[in-house]
């Protein structure tokens, strides 16, 4: 296990291995960046507030609706993100890059690579492209982006995760560069995907959305996205009981718009629009257990390259 000290005191740029049997540590790496999330010290969207909005005991936080009161030396100071090749990786052939923003109460190591298994999971897909996933508030009831919120954020971040790509895997940055980027976010992961496709910069770089379990909030942001940009994306949501209503709100959306919208689609290229009835899933374990096992391997193995 990584050490408080060293979670919160990395300096940018360096890099923790990831040992076991689930991780290679030439292939599945926990780097501390310079662009990421957490810290951030400015504004609320819209500017009506700063994010660091009281102390406690002398130390500044952020209140949420649903957390309460954190700290920013233990909720909102992780700089660090996950990286991760399959051993396959080509860039020079049709391949993608894939962001994963997680939920709440999350932590990369514990959560994401061991509990939600997205690395294994991202092999298992045999899909041809690179994991990348910023840590976004440390184990907490808060889906605050941080300086995902600020425009061309995204952009600049993508940018410096290719640049540790291609350290890690021999690869020329102007070959990771020119790669399609699929966004796939759970839960409270909706919150900073849905400024990164408004406002991130990579625009016309991203191919692909999928969420799980993740529509809580900003379907009619969503949905005017998906009016502009869908002919050449695609789009999954797949849902619990816990995001059913929304699922279907937006969906209901659609429908009077296109007859292409598929239940579980075999292949997934641009236009493909799906919305995935897992209401039997609990949502704490989506990630690894929904309408089928290993979800996210399902969903990135039917990812038709080149986007």
């Amino acid at each position: 296990m990584i050490s408080r000290r060293a979670c919160l005191g990395g300096l940018a740029g360096a890099v923790w291995p990831l040992g076991g049997v689930w991780a290679e540590p030439q292939r599945t790496r926990l780097v501390a960046m310079q662009h990421s999330a957490f810290p951030y010290d400015g504004m609320m969207p819209g500017g009506s507030m700063p994010f660091l909005d009281s102390q406690q005991n002398g130390l500044w936080g952020h209140t949420s609706t649903r957390g309460g009161f954190n700290t920013q030396a233990s909720t909102y100071a992780d700089k660090r993100s996950l990286l991760h090749v399959p051993k396959t990786f080509n860039p020079r052939k049709p391949a993608c890059l894939v962001v994963f923003f997680h939920g709440n109460r999350a932590r990369l190591e514990p959560d994401v690579v061991k509990r939600q298994r997205v690395p294994f999971q991202f092999d298992a897909s045999r899909l041809n492209g690179a994991l990348i996933a910023p840590q976004l508030a440390v184990n907490a009831n808060d889906s605050s982006a941080g300086h995902f919120w600020t425009p061309d954020f995204f952009t600049r971040y993508i940018a410096e995760a290719e640049h540790h790509l291609a350290k890690m895997t021999g690869h020329p940055e102007k070959a990771l560069a020119a790669l399609p980027i699929v966004i796939v976010a759970y839960s409270g992961g909706y919150y900073p995907t849905i400024f990164s496709l408004e406002h991130g910069g990579a625009t016309q770089r991203i191919k692909g959305v999928v969420l799980l379990d993740a529509l809580f909030g900003e379907g009619e942001r969503f949905a005017a996205w998906l009016d502009e940009h869908g002919k050449r994306v695609f789009f999954v949501s797949a849902y619990s009981s816990a995001s059913k209503s929304e699922n279907l709100a937006l969906k209901a959306h659609f429908k009077p718009k296109t007859t292409r919208i598929a239940p579980w689609p075999a292949v997934l290229t641009k236009g493909t629009l799906s919305f995935i009835d897992a209401s039997k899933a609990v949502h704490d374990d989506f990630v690894s257990q929904a309408w089928v096992e290993d979800p996210l391997a399902q969903v990135l193995g039917r990812i038709r390259l080149p986007l």
